[in-house]
């Protein structure tokens, strides 16, 4: 298995270059997802609803990137620096960016804390998963992978799906929400493309230093996935799914990955 400190002694000059590209890819990529929902909604062009959904959909997507460092470690520092932006990110901030941030994207059950709960806890399930994979399993990073895709896509689609076409609904009390079959359908269904996809590319194409997969591996691991994440998220607090959501899903079957 390769480990990060084998990584850290073939690391080399063209190695950072390399690494520090990518890294001005990164931040660019996650200013420009945030810039244009918040214009957007500054000339009420989009709803705040849209306007959060936007940044949820599009921002956590650097994150494919990833396997494409020399040295992930690199992701991990860009993960964790915006976890800090978004826990700053208030209605009483100082800073008038993180100020305007907060007022696009905050929802109604984030105003008696007054801050970017829901968007706080993406990020911080990103950090961690993506920090514990880099130190212990750098060579099998489609599994935080497919956690975070779901979490920032299915979540997503299930949401409008919900809101727009939910009929039958799914009243579990202590979520803070109510949830359709047909938004849950939906969740699992993109989880299951999003994951087959990810474990297919990453695992069986293996653009990368990663892991390979067989055929049979990457369909049974996209199914679990997915059924671990719907299941999750339908039973989790709306305030704290996107931190639920990626870290059980990916744990579930990376655990299964080491007992098969």
């Amino acid at each position: 298995m390769l480990t990060l400190t084998d990584i850290i002694a073939d690391y080399k000059r063209a190695d950072f270059l390399h690494d520090l590209a990518l890294i001005g890819i990164a931040y660019g990529y996650v200013l420009i997802t945030l810039i244009i929902p918040i214009y957007l909604k500054k000339k009420e062009i989009i709803s705040k609803f849209h306007a959060r959904k936007i940044v949820h959909l599009f921002t956590g997507l650097v994150i494919l990137i990833v396997p494409f460092f020399v040295l992930p470690l690199h992701a991990v520092f860009i993960a964790l620096s915006l976890t800090v932006v978004t826990y700053f990110s208030s209605k009483d901030s100082s800073v008038k960016q993180l100020q305007e941030l907060y007022e696009s994207i905050g929802e109604e059950a984030e105003e008696k804390a007054g801050r970017l709960e829901g968007p706080f806890y993406y990020c911080v399930s990103i950090t961690v998963l993506i920090a514990v994979f880099v130190v212990l399993a750098p060579d099998r990073l489609y599994f935080p992978i497919c956690g975070i895709l779901i979490m920032i896509i299915s979540d997503t689609f299930a949401s409008v799906v919900g809101k727009k076409y939910g009929r039958v609904k799914i009243n579990i009390a202590y979520t803070g929400t109510i949830r359709t079959l047909e938004g849950s359908l939906t969740f699992l269904a993109s989880a299951f493309l999003l994951c087959f996809s990810a474990f297919y590319f990453f695992g069986l194409f293996n653009p990368v230093n990663q892991h390979v997969l067989t055929r049979e591996l990457v369909l049974a691991y996209a199914l679990v996935t997915a059924l671990a994440g719907t299941l999750v998220e339908l039973f989790s607090p709306s305030t704290i799914d996107d931190l639920t959501v990626p870290i059980a899903a990916t744990m579930v079957i990376y655990l299964l990955s080491l007992i098969t």
